[in-house]
This record gives structure tokens, sequence and C-alpha cells, in this order.
């Protein structure tokens, strides 16, 4: 039978394998943000690759200094829509197992993979984290975590 933990697990695994098949499975690391504050979901990623922090719309900012200007990813509109709604689909199945299981939702989930040792960690935090501020939205969470990780890469 399974349990919460064996839910979680693969709705995690299939998050990561979501953000994989977006590039194609040529990156080093990734790192994808999910939030859940009552009556909104959001999820999102970006990915460290060739030693450089981009966003999923500009992977291919990351490789074409090595090749010329050909495009190596299709960072599409529909193929961005289509990862960004499978992944915002996985976190309300975690919703909806931590209801069944009455476990407490996270308010936010942030992962680190690191695709080369296939090595996946993950912060949980349970307290509201732009709900009760007036100026904060979900994007300047995920901003400021891209550009704290952007940084120490320097």
């Amino acid at each position: 039978m399974k349990v919460f933990e064996d839910y979680f697990s693969e709705l995690q695994t299939d998050m990561v394998a979501i953000c994989l098949e977006y590039v194609e499975n040529k990156a080093d690391e990734i790192f994808i943000y999910c939030s859940y504050e009552p009556t909104m979901y959001v999820f999102d990623f970006f990915y460290r690759i060739n030693g450089k922090v981009v966003h999923k719309h500009q992977l291919n900012k990351a490789v074409n200094e090595l090749d010329s200007q050909k495009p190596v990813y299709d960072i599409s509109r529909e193929r961005q829509k289509a990862a960004l709604r499978i992944g915002n689909q996985n976190l309300k199945l975690i919703h909806k197992k931590c209801e069944e299981f009455s476990k407490e939702m996270p308010a936010e989930i942030k992962f680190y993979y690191n695709v080369k040792q296939n090595s996946l960690k993950g912060n949980y935090r349970y307290d509201l984290v732009y709900s009760n501020d007036g100026e904060l939205l979900p994007d300047d969470i995920f901003d400021s975590w891209f550009h704290e990780v952007e940084k120490t890469n320097l």
C-alpha cells in the first residue's frame, strides 16, 4: 500500500522529469520553485547550464556563445506553457495528497536537482511567504531566488 511519502516522491520526480525534458537533459542543475498560498498555485523553474544561471526562456543564451547563433533548445511559448501547466498540476496533486493524508501543505518548496549526480534536495517552508505582504508577489520570491543562485556563480 502506498503511503504519503510515495505519492509525494512520485510527484517531485515528475516535476524534475518535466524540467529535464524541457531542457532535453542538457543542464547541469535545475532549480524548481513551487508555491501554494490559499487559492494560488505557482510553479516555475530555472537552470544552470555551462556555468550560467538562466531562466527557461533564456536557455539558448547559455550555449549560443559556444555554438554560433543556432538555437539548441525549443523555448517556444507553447512549450513553456505546457511545462508550467504540468508542474502546476503536480503541485495541485501534492496539495490533494496532503489533504487526503492530513499533512500540512508547504507554502513554498524549492527543489535543487543536480543532473550529473541525479541528486534532489528540497527546502520546505510552511509559513505564508507573500500573502501577508501587500507588496510581494510569487514572481518576486522566484526572481530573488534566481538572483541569489546567480550570485553564487560569480
